[in-house]
């Protein structure tokens, strides 16, 4: 790259914000082209920031998907509360996605978050869920906030949405600088990070009930061979019970969990994997901060 290209190149932090399941990270990993966030139909699935890179006509934008805007008394999700809040702060501009089906009430939640009244793009998806008269009146409704967002822009993954679109206007408003990350760079997260996502990606499609939302992992070592992966982890829930239900008869809910997490790192690393996982029992560990530290969840 000649110095006039990088003197001409544009870089920035753009944080993803919604509600929870309001299809942040299938859009970022629609965007990327690469499973990188986890993505569950189940609420609350994404818990820390993530940052996923991507290039788009000599620029670089550090996409930050964030966990969902909820409040709750729980003291993990509260840790999920502040890093959405992290990232409004931290950010350059922001990407709210706002589901066509969905009340201005998250919209101005998320407005009284923003108290920097940092820059933000308002993104209303799913509009293939409705006819074109409802989203004009979806749109007519967000106008009276017309001075607070930079543009609107109607989308839809399923039917390959307006990425250009997206990425181009995202370009318009991001600051001039060089690039923060060598663009070959896909995520700045590192593997145990993105197989700790699969394997609670795993454990959200494979459990029902109260299980996902009481369960976590922890990567214990990561052998990277030539030929094969090799994954060693824990899967941590708060009482005895839920141990038995993601062990599950004769070992098949666990087996279930594994062979899923399995295909996401063999599909990422294109090689074969091996991953051992074990159940372990933390009581209280989503409410109590000293024993969520000890799992990566720092306030």
């Amino acid at each position: 790259m000649s110095s006039e290209q990088l003197e001409n190149t544009k870089s920035g932090f753009v944080a993803v914000l919604g509600r929870p399941n309001a299809g942040k990270s299938s859009l970022l990993n629609h965007i990327v082209g690469e499973h990188l966030a986890m993505v569950s139909a189940k609420e609350n699935a994404t818990r820390k920031r993530m940052n996923i890179i991507v290039m788009h006509k000599n620029n670089q934008i550090i996409f930050v998907d964030t966990p969902g805007i909820h409040e709750s008394e729980r003291m993990l999700n509260q840790f999920m509360l502040e890093e959405a809040i992290k990232a409004l702060g931290d950010s350059d501009l922001l990407l709210f996605l706002a589901p066509v089906t969905d009340s201005l009430d998250h919209y101005e939640k998320f407005l009284e978050l923003n108290k920097n009244n940092t820059l933000h793009i308002l993104l209303l998806t799913k509009v293939d869920m409705v006819s074109n008269e409802k989203v004009l009146k979806k749109i007519s409704e967000y106008q009276k906030y017309q001075d607070r967002f930079l543009e609107l822009i109607p989308t839809t993954i399923k039917k390959g949405g307006s990425i250009d679109q997206i990425l181009d206007t995202i370009c318009k408003y991001l600051p001039e600088s060089p690039y923060y990350y060598d663009p070959e760079d896909l995520t700045t997260s590192n593997m145990k990070d993105i197989y700790k996502e699969y394997i609670r990606e795993a454990i959200f499609e494979k459990t029902s009930k109260e299980i996902p939302y009481f369960s976590d992992v922890v990567i214990e070592r990561v052998l990277e061979e030539d030929s094969i992966e090799k994954v060693y982890a824990q899967i941590v829930v708060e009482k005895k019970s839920q141990k038995g239900i993601i062990i599950g008869k004769n070992g098949e809910t666990l087996k279930r969990i594994g062979k899923f997490a399995r295909e996401r790192i063999e599909a990422l690393t294109g090689k074969k994997a091996f991953l051992k996982l074990f159940v372990v029992v933390k009581p209280r560990w989503s409410k109590e901060k000293k024993l969520l530290s000890e799992l990566g969840y720092d306030f």
